[in-house]
């Protein structure tokens, strides 16, 4: 559930929703989905905070969503050289 007035996931389901709702389209350009993987690593880590019965596998999401925005700074990095 969020905090009244706050509209901040304070659980694993919560953080689940928000980042199926913020989700870029298929086809969004690669900055669109490094941010998304950044945002969500950062809730992920918020709400392993307060959420502690889920605390470990909301830190298996951090690891994940950041992995996610490696990869997607990679093949921008990748893209530039490829440009130049």
């Amino acid at each position: 559930m969020t905090t009244p007035g706050r509209n901040e996931p304070q659980t694993l389901k919560d953080a689940h929703l928000v980042a199926s709702a913020r989700r870029p389209k298929p086809g969004s350009n690669l900055t669109t989905w490094l941010k998304f993987h950044q945002a969500n690593a950062r809730m992920y880590r918020e709400v392993s905070d307060v959420d502690r019965a889920h605390h470990h596998e909301l830190r298996y999401w951090v690891g994940y969503e950041e992995r996610k925005a490696e990869e997607v700074a990679a093949q921008i990095q990748k893209n530039k050289s490829e440009a130049s």
